[in-house]
């Protein structure tokens, strides 16, 4: 096969998309890759994956670009396709994600409306954890990296991201109070906008972290604690043993502290028996029914089973770590959900969440479930 043509004229942006195919994570790449450059100039693609240039047609022609060329070295591949962009993207329509309508769960999973997308922003505040969880979605360990999100970064993030209209952050990790700034670090953020703090309730019982602890707000910081079962069996099964009645300890100190306590389980389908008792104890202990969450496992992270999700059905809420921002918390992990490279700046993460939203809705609107064929 004689070699390929050269592009028309030189690129203003290329993407070496590898062996990643428009399921895997190369819409993403392709979206925020292409909104660097103007409309009118052109994007020059490599892929090895031969399901990539029909699908780069359809991306191209639902995101409002121009499919220019596709060229491939042979019948094989590599191949070689240039896209020229197009004008910005009309805004995006609005989807649910698992279980927020209940179509897909069953109805003792807690249920709510969908979080528009800019209302809620995620930081990762660190990555390791005083457990190892068996279906942690963020793959967090004690001996895990800790990818300390920086005190700094987190502010810059919350305060653009409050700039921009933003109304509530949630601090994740990881065990947020393993973070050696914690208290420095949701203070500031929660002088910016209110915070709720996910934790396992274990670690803040004494020392530097139960000052910490008692140094943050009362009105702009709520605790959300994980308590997956009213006795230890379920929950220690997963989170190892003795940690229910440690958590069970942390949502009393919590309360008699003064903060707002949430608690939120995760439960497979089978386990779903045990949430009638859960109820129960978590009103003992003064939880009320707004304040308690029943969510199920993601098949993301350490998690072997669960429920699987894609960009394709998963409402985006951003998170963003020091490493990057992903699609949603659940996904920190996915390659394939990545947003950005950076944390800043959020206006860019949100628009290419934006872009990507209109191309999916584009392909819904002609009756398809999937923009792209995914294997």
């Amino acid at each position: 096969m004689s070699p390929p043509d050269p592009p028309e004229a030189t690129p203003a942006a290329e993407v070496d998309g590898g062996d990643m195919d428009c399921g895997s994570g190369l819409l993403l790449l392709l979206t925020r890759t292409i909104r660097r450059i103007s409309s009118g100039e052109d994007m020059l693609v490599h892929t090895r994956e031969r399901t990539v240039p029909p699908d780069l047609k359809d991306w191209a022609r639902l995101a409002g670009h121009e499919l220019r060329q596709v060229a491939a070295d042979t019948t094989a591949g590599p191949w070689h396709v240039v896209v020229r962009r197009g004008a910005p993207a009309a805004p995006a329509g609005r989807r649910v994600g698992p279980g927020a309508s209940g179509e897909t769960q069953n109805l003792r999973y807690s249920e709510g409306e969908a979080v528009p997308l800019g209302s809620r922003l995620w930081l990762y505040s660190n990555f390791h954890c005083n457990l190892a969880c068996t279906y942690c979605c963020a793959e967090s360990a004690p001996a895990a990296p800790p990818r300390l999100l920086p005190v700094a970064t987190a502010v810059a993030a919350a305060q653009e991201f409050s700039d921009l209209g933003g109304r509530e952050l949630f601090v994740t990790g990881g065990e947020p109070f393993l973070h050696p700034e914690v208290g420095d670090l949701l203070r500031r953020l929660a002088a910016i906008l209110p915070v709720t703090v996910l934790t396992n309730g274990m670690v803040f019982h004494r020392g530097a972290r139960r000052q910490a602890l008692e140094s943050l707000p009362r009105d702009r910081v709520v605790l959300q604690v994980s308590l997956d079962s009213a006795g230890p069996d379920l929950h220690d099964r997963h989170r190892g043993a003795g940690s229910h009645a440690r958590a069970v300890d942390g949502i009393r100190l919590a309360a008699e502290l003064g903060f707002v306590v949430r608690v939120a389980a995760t439960m497979h389908p089978d386990e779903l028996d045990a949430a009638g008792a859960l109820h129960r104890t978590l009103a003992d202990l003064g939880i009320p029914p707004e304040h308690r969450v029943i969510r199920p496992v993601a098949q993301q992270g350490f998690a072997d089973a669960g429920i699987p999700v894609t960009i394709d059905d998963l409402e985006p809420e951003p998170a963003l770590a020091a490493d990057g921002v992903w699609w949603h918390p659940v996904a920190i992990t996915d390659p394939a959900m990545r947003v950005s490279d950076s944390p800043l700046p959020v206006q860019d993460c949100l628009d290419t969440i934006t872009d990507t939203l209109a191309v999916q809705h584009a392909a819904r609107s002609e009756g398809r479930r999937h923009v792209f064929r995914c294997a």
